[in-house]
């Protein structure tokens, strides 16, 4: 199976998960920081320390980048270290580590792909309300600006967010990640505020383009598959109803200029949309140049409990992030696990870019797809991870089918270049093709490396 040439083969990382030194060269303050600080947030009251020590140890990653052939490096940028406070004076330490970083990438010949934001917001705008708030979409665009002057004639692709839907309702409804608030209507305010912020940006992100300075532009999602557990009229409107709150709420203002009436109606007890003022949707739906996707298992709906074996209902979708949606049950369906307890379904991954496909209309990246497994460095000295390989494998298959069904893919990168802090889940889960060990901060290439390593400069899946 074999991709054609000029297709994209890149590896993914955040800023928050992978640099450490968080409070390094007058770095602010995130809500990650605050959140991961208070007990019972997140698992074994692990932080952002020591991360994967990115921040000084960059050389090496990126020679690790070279010996995995990749021809593409997602990076995000934290606000923190940019503008401490969210606002005002410019940390000039913070510019200078991402120029350092761009400068080794481009070096390397790899392309360096930008990501503005990566839910590690600066607490003081969280402070101050955080994205319920609409003036925290202002002072993004005003961060956009920085960074697009900063590295702007090196960085010629920009995501502006990464998952607004996790930002908004994982941590301002469901409370499981930063800012770890359970505020219904303030989630819906967020999301709104966070698209309204993706088209500001986007248009200042395209100002002062010139000769040699030309910049693609766009965000990275992670809508998901939700299929009805049975063909009963309750689970086929569940399943509706989650749709709508998980990928219609996000893909109709961004794709459509509109919010869908269905999903209006189902949320009206909860919101009166009053955060939606005029003028909004045409900047919320401003044009892109691509969407990246973000994919690693899809989702089956029941309307309740009732018939329902106790043991196959999963917390997994969280059903309190799906606002309006408390009712809906997620449900297994016996099919493998990887390590953080989530089903392995390519095809899920296959119906997300046939379907996004036809609402985005520009070319499609994958920016996050992988699997967490608890791997061990072997007395061989290697890490020895088949199981992720084989989820590699057949995403890529799926990917490929999409291709062949006319879906205009153009790249493909795995998550994560390195093992990370991998948010709620602390150090417990390991995403990477590179083993990190945390007390040395010792890099290992797994089996998985060396085998997307084959894939990136072949592009050819073995048989």
């Amino acid at each position: 199976m074999r991709f054609p040439p000029g297709f994209l083969w890149g590896a993914s990382t955040s800023a928050f998960q992978i640099e450490g030194h968080t409070t390094a060269d007058g770095r602010g303050p995130s809500i990650w920081d605050t959140f991961s600080a208070t007990p019972g947030s997140v698992l074994n009251g692990d932080t952002g320390e020591p991360g994967a020590d990115h921040y000084t140890r960059y050389p090496e990653d990126v020679a690790l980048m070279g010996e995995l052939g990749i021809g593409a490096y997602r990076f995000s940028i934290a606000w923190p270290r940019i503008m401490p406070d969210g606002r005002g004076p410019v940390n000039r330490a913070g510019i200078d580590f991402y120029d350092r970083l761009v400068d080794a990438v481009l070096e390397a010949g790899i392309d360096p792909w930008a990501t503005l934001y990566h839910w590690d917001l600066p607490q003081a705008l969280e402070d101050a309300g955080g994205w319920p708030e609409r003036d925290t979409a202002y002072r993004f665009a005003e961060y956009a600006a920085v960074m697009r002057d900063a590295l702007g004639d090196r960085v010629s692709c920009w995501t502006t967010l990464n998952e607004p839907w996790c930002a908004a309702f994982l941590g301002y409804a469901g409370g499981i990640h930063a800012p770890g608030r359970r505020e219904p209507a303030a989630s819906l305010a967020a999301c709104h505020h966070l698209l309204l912020g993706h088209g500001l940006a986007t248009a200042v992100l395209r100002e002062g383009q010139g000769a040699g300075t030309a910049r693609r532009v766009g965000l990275v999602l992670n809508p998901t598959t939700l299929r009805p557990n049975s063909p009963t009229p309750a689970d086929l409107a569940a399943t509706r109803r989650a749709d709508g709150v998980r990928n219609r709420v996000i893909d109709d203002p961004l794709f459509r200029g509109t919010y869908p009436e269905d999903v209006r109606e189902d949320l009206r007890e909860i919101t009166d949309f009053a955060f939606l003022r005029d003028g909004d949707l045409a900047v919320t739906s401003a044009p892109v140049d691509l969407v990246g996707v973000n994919f690693y298992t899809p989702h089956w709906i029941a309307a309740s409990d009732a018939g329902l074996d106790p043991a196959t209902v999963t917390g997994g979708g969280d059903s309190t992030s799906y606002v309006g949606c408390d009712d809906v049950r997620f449900v297994l369906r016996g099919l493998p696990r990887t390590g953080i307890g989530w089903e392995v379904d390519p095809t899920g991954l296959y119906d997300v870019l046939t379907r996004l496909s036809d609402t985005a209309r520009v070319p499609l990246y994958v920016i996050e797809n992988g699997a967490a497994y608890p791997d061990e460095v072997a007395e061989d000295g290697a890490v020895h991870d088949p199981e992720r390989i084989a989820y590699f494998d057949s995403h890529l298959r799926a990917v490929r089918e999409a291709m062949k069904a006319g879906v205009p893919m153009a790249g493909y990168f795995a998550w994560s270049l390195l093992d990370n802090f991998e948010w709620a889940f602390g150090y417990s889960q390991r995403f990477g093709l590179v083993h990190v060990d945390y007390e040395t901060q010792t890099r290992r290439i797994k089996d998985s490396g060396h085998w997307y390593a084959r894939v990136a400069r072949t592009g050819e899946l073995p048989r």
